[in-house]
């Protein structure tokens, strides 16, 4: 097994209220201390609902936050001391909203020259050989180069953002809900030309959606996150077969499907705790029908769900199989 991406025990905490001589006022934790091995190749498949963490994880691997603690590694090398060019030849964002991602006032080409002038010093040349070979890769025209992005499509303007990814030569691919602006048969072209080019140039992705179904079509391994904290990891056929986490459980119960109604646990909160006053314990301990005493006292550790088992789960109270917990 080669590792691609280690992360020890990473986390983001925002300081509120701070202002010059004065200390904050309160710290909120974003991301709580993450640990994991992404192995070279997969696609990690990243969900959660809203506000649990997932994009500024994201922002923390490619750079765009500093880490308030712990430590990333690129093929055994740190972040923390690294060259911003030399990271990011090795990893690379892909970003949700396709259009607002692309500078408005530059031509195409002039975006998809940036990491090959800033990253890799191409001359002219070299930077119009390589383009021509990134556009032909995402199936785009030559002539669309001289063009600017609002005169592209959704489904357009995201193939340029996965070339221009491309263009830095990464071979790890950070995906922030990459199709969840986009049109239903838009999204499928979308995915299985990410699907091809992993294939062909040996990439490994980062997948970060809400869209459970189409996590479960292009993922790996699936890590799940809940106000901030990774609560289950799982090979990706496992974890949706057999959910061990009640929040799991939850998350693909709330799917919506016609003819079912959607969950909402009678007498249960339905929002995330409050981030400036987190629980003492687990933290869907409010949500979940399962939850006793030691959930309330200490979050629960992420741990092999049995022994010998790749499916982790940090619940004092796992599922076993055919358990349904919400109704």
């Amino acid at each position: 097994m080669t590792i691609a991406l280690k992360l020890e025990n990473l986390s983001k905490t925002f300081e509120i209220g701070k202002r010059m001589f004065r200390p904050a006022k309160a710290h909120v934790h974003a991301v709580r201390p993450v640990s994991l091995d992404v192995e070279l190749g997969e696609t990690l498949g990243i969900v959660g609902e809203s506000g649990c963490g997932k994009s500024t994880l994201a922002r923390m691997l490619v750079g765009l936050l500093p880490a308030s603690e712990g430590l990333i590694e690129i093929n055994g090398a740190k972040l923390d001391n690294a060259n911003p060019a030399e990271f990011g030849k090795k990893i690379q964002y892909v970003f949700q909203d396709p259009i607002s991602s692309l500078n408005p006032r530059k031509t195409i080409r002039q975006v998809m020259e940036a990491p090959l002038k800033n990253l890799h010093g191409m001359n002219k040349a070299a930077r119009d050989k390589r383009i021509a070979e990134i556009f032909d890769s995402v199936n785009l025209r030559e002539e669309f180069l001289e063009r600017y992005p609002h005169e592209f499509s959704g489904g357009q303007a995201q193939r340029i953002g996965i070339a221009r990814a491309l263009a830095a030569d990464a071979r790890i691919i950070i995906l922030d809900e990459p199709v969840s602006a986009l049109d239903v048969s838009i999204q499928a072209q979308v995915l299985n030309l990410l699907e091809r080019l992993k294939a062909e140039l040996g990439l490994t992705y980062l997948f970060i959606s809400h869209d459970l179904a189409v996590v479960e079509a292009i993922s790996t391994r699936v890590a799940v996150l809940y106000f901030g904290s990774l609560v289950e990891l799982a090979p990706a056929e496992d974890i949706f077969k057999a959910p061990r986490h009640p929040y799991t459980k939850l998350l693909a119960s709330s799917a919506p499907v016609v003819g079912r109604p959607l969950v909402n646990p009678e007498g249960k909160a339905t929002d995330l705790p409050d981030p400036m006053n987190p629980p003492k314990g687990c933290a869907f301990a409010a949500r979940c029908p399962k939850a006793t005493d030691i959930c309330r006292e200490a979050p629960p550790p992420l741990a092999p769900y049995a022994e010998g088992k790749a499916h982790q789960v940090a619940c004092y109270h796992p599922l076993s199989d055919g358990e349904t917990v919400f109704s």
